[in-house]
């Protein structure tokens, strides 16, 4: 009878560890890729959304110490919707409908608003902000929205226009759907000009707040994706240029908390 053939210990390669340090090493560098740009941007920004949607408000205004409530605002204001209270209104990117709903809520709002997003699970996160016959959601690529030409009275996006996988094509396809004499805003996230004010945001940016979205989340990369996405997105002199490259006129911009973030608006 041959001797018992003794077992070998585990390789470092197949330890449960070690596969959880590459699964997590490779999920960091998807997020690189994706927030420069890459191929794998659309996949990764999709799913990312999708996992981190029922946490996705609270963090929001956690994160932001609820500043970005009035942001949203300000937004909903310079869209000009008083001189079509009845018409339908695109919140693009529309996550759990923050914007939407409030646009909806409007006092004289008549018309409906369509939040387009093509994360479902952001979407369901939402549902309920508002009633059905004022803000329907719908699941749908900011490339190719479900809207005929020159049927919008009007288009938003808060915090979103930075994760879609072609900027230019996605401000074509808005300007497509937009009534002429509509208006399309954009709210995005910004790098401060000043050094002072630079520094600190990069610090809170950079560190504080993918440990704590991390933490909140449970996601191990979506809040480091954050502010390397915003690192970059186009600045809002470059930004307006694309606009006016799209076809958009009248093209301004204001800066937001010291340059944190800034309101783009231009017009078909």
């Amino acid at each position: 009878m041959p001797p018992p053939r003794a077992v070998d210990p585990p390789t470092p390669d197949s330890s449960p560890m070690v596969g959880a340090r590459r699964a997590a090493g490779a999920d960091e560098e998807a997020a690189r890729r994706a927030a420069a740009g890459g191929r794998e941007k659309r996949a990764y920004v999709r799913r990312i959304f999708s996992e981190i949607a029922p946490r996705y408000d609270l963090l929001n205004h956690v994160l932001s110490m609820n500043v970005d409530r009035a942001w949203r605002r300000r937004a909903i204001d310079a869209l000009g919707w008083t001189a079509r209270p009845d018409g339908v209104y695109l919140d693009l990117c529309a996550g759990t409908l923050d914007v939407g709903a409030a646009l909806a809520a409007r006092v004289g709002f008549r018309g409906l608003v369509v939040g387009a997003d093509f994360a479902e699970p952001m979407l369901r996160a939402g549902v309920g902000k508002a009633p059905r016959e004022r803000l329907v959601p719908v699941t749908a690529d900011a490339l190719e929205l479900p809207l005929a030409a020159g049927s919008a009275a009007g288009a938003i996006v808060a915090f979103g226009i930075r994760n879609v996988a072609d900027l230019d094509g996605a401000l074509a396809e808005v300007h497509r759907v937009l009534a002429p004499g509509a208006r399309f805003v954009i709210l995005e996230f910004t790098t401060p000009a000043n050094p002072l004010v630079r520094a600190g945001y990069h610090a809170y940016f950079h560190h504080v707040l993918p440990l704590v979205g991390r933490v909140v989340s449970g996601h191990p990369t979506a809040y480091g994706y954050l502010p390397r996405s915003v690192a970059h997105f186009p600045r809002e002199a470059v930004l307006a240029e694309r606009m006016r490259a799209a076809g958009f006129g009248d093209v301004t911009w204001t800066s937001l908390t010291l340059g944190i973030a800034a309101i783009h608006v231009g017009t078909k």
